[in-house]
């Protein structure tokens, strides 16, 4: 559904420009309502779900035991922490104030569209995720699988 880097504007308000290629998607797929959250494995990015696909993984995390710190964690960074965005009628959705902090995003980020959601990185983590190279030593069985 989604693919693609988009270098993204963020405004004074903490609003930004959904991309006019995924305006009808989202709009079609989900009202033009996604929902923003932590990305619990990567610092510097959020995820956004339509929400549709954020039901169905909210309530997977929700079910995860609360014995384990791990799930509790899991729960606390992307259930906790969600919010509801919705397109307004010039195709922006604002990023809470509180998020934008969390994750360093300020002024410059990066749309990336990965599938099923969204992930928005600022524009430094994302720079220093790409700058990363995969060494042999991370290579599990499944990578090696990929025809690349």
């Amino acid at each position: 559904m989604f693919q693609g880097e988009t270098a993204i504007t963020i405004d004074d308000k903490g609003r930004l420009a959904v991309p006019t290629v995924y305006r009808d998607v989202v709009t079609r797929e989900c009202a033009g309502r996604l929902v923003i959250t932590y990305n619990p494995f990567e610092s510097g990015s959020l995820y956004l779900y339509p929400q549709a696909a954020w039901e169905r993984l909210r309530d997977q995390v929700n079910a995860l035991p609360k014995a384990k710190a791990v799930n509790r964690s899991m729960q606390l960074k992307l259930v906790g922490a969600a919010a509801f965005v919705e397109l307004d009628g010039n195709g922006r959705i604002s990023i809470p104030a509180s998020h934008r902090a969390a994750v360093g995003i300020e002024k410059k980020a990066v749309l990336l569209g990965m599938g099923d959601k969204f992930e928005l990185w600022s524009e430094q983590a994302h720079h220093a995720q790409i700058r990363q190279t995969v060494s042999d030593d991370d290579l599990s069985a499944e990578l090696l699988d990929l025809q690349l």
